[in-house]
């Protein structure tokens, strides 16, 4: 039965519902609020049902807001089905149409509050939480498929909010249905359907194709985060968010006009970084079948635009040179992995992991270098103690940053590669001055949640990996102290800072510098070499003369005219005195 609640009371919150003669939450039970000015509202009760008719309606609705230019508007929704409840396929496609209809007759998708989540913890049987634990075992024994799931390591990180939850759009499961994502629904509508159109298939079709794989598509993912789901909600959330991410990134590759989506610039540098969050991730083995079902023959040519326009999108944000060769990797797990890869030069280098799982055997750890006492200590050799002690004092390096290594002398330079892992120290004439070559980054609003995020992906107990990006982070953090240190790398062509003030790209690596652990054996020739000529420059007490007084051009300059001078009134002197003696 229908309760009619005064708008007064309803905001005051004085309407109590009554246990007696009342149907519970569960069940669809409407209640309508009355107002003399008000619209009447209807909030249907979490758990029900969409049916596939109107989930094609909203799609369709989509598509009419482009073709006649309507905005979304930001307004009060009703209560959404709660997360993982099924709802049948005619009902979802319902809704899509219900979309169409909306922008027909000038109506604009309203935001709605969320319904309380499933707790967490819920009891388990007995033989439920024994098979759990063997489950875990075969894990280790097997080797598990690396998944998308939250950022646990970094969790705790006092920037975790900052850096890795999504600004404005939700892209997967796992912040899937948060009221403050619930506008770009619309928009992800939009692009999806304008990708469809490109396709040849029907929406239909196409959902059809991604509904095949669930299963495969779901173990992409770690299990807390789906299990709320069923897999026909889990297949159409993938199907929108792929279509939509791949239909974004065409559009910004190509840089078409978003206005037609009535996207605003902003909007579109946010969901940029939005891209590339860890928790945002969705399997690149999704993308690649909405790729490759491409159902005319003269639009075959799409897939290898759509595998050019992520190539292009990932250079964007991955600092590389123009014209370097990009490979399409193979077993790419998302797009994130897609960008470390770039960043580390490993694009297009077979995963050794997935090989080793082919045939059985056992992945290895990456190959690293050491030095001779380390490797004495693996084959229990007895260690030449004066060697072991002098490696141990070259590891632990004694400069703090940038200012240090200008006072023994050692200048900066930008080197030509853009891999960050190709930094490297030489001598100029094997002596001085030493130079410290690194490649170039840019530093934008997207430069820390972009590191966070691949610091957070390398942290991922499922994925073996060397370190390569926390590493990177941790030297530079090394050389950036304060706002001096970032000067002397900008001048350097090291940083192109497009953040705003020196001291704002010194706080971001400070703050993304924190609690790492790093790699050591990378970068260790680098900062043994460093160090040895940090000591050796010390101790001759040449370096710190010429730092301090010969810092500036002008002053070499002055000093040569100085000594030049002073010599030309030595001569003149000789010659006087000469003179004398002869006459």
């Amino acid at each position: 039965m229908d309760h009619v609640i005064p708008m007064e009371e309803f905001h005051l919150g004085k309407v109590e519902r009554k246990e007696a003669g009342e149907s519970s939450r569960d069940n669809d039970q409407p209640v309508i609020v009355a107002g003399e000015t008000h619209k009447l509202m209807t909030s249907t009760i979490q758990g029900s049902t969409s049916s596939k008719e109107e989930k094609f309606k909203k799609l369709k609705e989509a598509q009419a807001k482009v073709q006649l230019g309507t905005t979304p508007e930001i307004q009060e929704m009703g209560e959404p089905t709660i997360e993982g409840s099924s709802s049948s396929k005619e009902e979802k496609f319902k809704k899509l149409k219900e979309a169409q209809a909306k922008v027909q007759l000038g109506t604009t998708p309203e935001i709605q509050e969320m319904g309380e989540p499933t707790i967490e913890g819920s009891s388990s049987s007995k033989e439920e939480k024994f098979k759990k634990l063997k489950e875990a075992q075969v894990k280790v024994q097997l080797g598990t498929t690396l998944e998308i799931q939250e950022v646990l390591m970094l969790r705790d990180h006092k920037h975790y909010q900052k850096y890795c939850e999504p600004r404005v759009v939700s892209l997967g499961p796992i912040h899937h249905g948060k009221p403050k994502y619930q506008l770009t629904e619309v928009y992800k509508l939009m692009l999806a359907d304008k990708f469809i159109g490109k396709t040849g298939r029907t929406d239909e079709e196409l959902y059809g194709i991604i509904k095949d794989k669930i299963k495969g598509l779901r173990e992409c993912y770690d299990e807390k985060v789906t299990q709320k789901y069923s897999d026909e909600d889990l297949a159409w959330m993938l199907f929108v968010d792929g279509c939509a991410t791949l239909q974004f990134i065409d559009l910004v590759a190509h840089h078409e006009n978003v206005e037609d989506f009535k996207i605003k610039n902003d909007q579109v540098a946010f969901v940029q970084q939005d891209l590339f969050l860890l928790e945002n991730q969705l399997p690149y083995k999704l993308l690649d079948y909405l790729m490759k079902n491409i159902k005319e023959e003269e639009n075959r040519k799409m897939e290898k635009n759509l595998w050019k326009s992520i190539q292009i999108f990932i250079d964007m944000h991955s600092m590389l040179a123009d014209g370097t060769e990009f490979q399409n990797p193979q077993n790419a797990v998302h797009l994130l992995d897609l960008l470390w890869k770039r960043l580390l030069g490993l694009d297009g280098v077979k995963d050794e992991s997935a090989q080793k799982k082919e045939t059985g055997e056992k992945p290895r750890s990456p190959t690293v270098k050491r030095s001779k006492a380390r490797t004495r200590r693996m084959i229990n050799t007895p260690p030449n103690k004066n060697e072991e002690n002098d490696e141990r004092d070259l590891e632990w390096h004694s400069f703090r940053n940038v200012q240090e290594l200008r006072e023994v002398g050692i200048h900066l330079k930008h080197s030509k590669s853009r891999s960050l892992r190709d930094i490297e120290f030489t001598k100029k004439c094997n002596f001085y001055p030493g130079i410290l070559w690194m490649p170039k980054i840019v530093v934008d609003d997207s430069t820390g949640p972009m590191f966070f995020n691949l610091i957070a992906y390398e942290m991922c107990p499922d994925f073996e990996n060397d370190f390569g990006i926390t590493s990177y982070i941790y030297f530079l953090d090394s050389l950036i102290d304060e706002q001096k240190d970032v000067i002397d790398l900008r001048n350097a062509g090291i940083l192109h800072n497009l953040l705003g003030s020196d001291q704002e790209v010194a706080d971001v690596f400070n703050e993304i510098g924190t609690d790492l652990v790093p790699n050591l054996d990378i970068y260790r020739d680098v900062r043994v070499q460093i160090q040895k000529y940090y000591k050796m420059q010390k101790k001759m007490k040449i370096s710190p003369v010429i730092h301090t007084h010969f810092s500036s051009p002008w002053t070499v300059i002055a000093f040569v005219a100085a000594f030049f001078a002073l010599g030309l009134t030595v001569v003149q002197t000789v010659y006087s005195i000469l003179a004398y003696y002869k006459g």
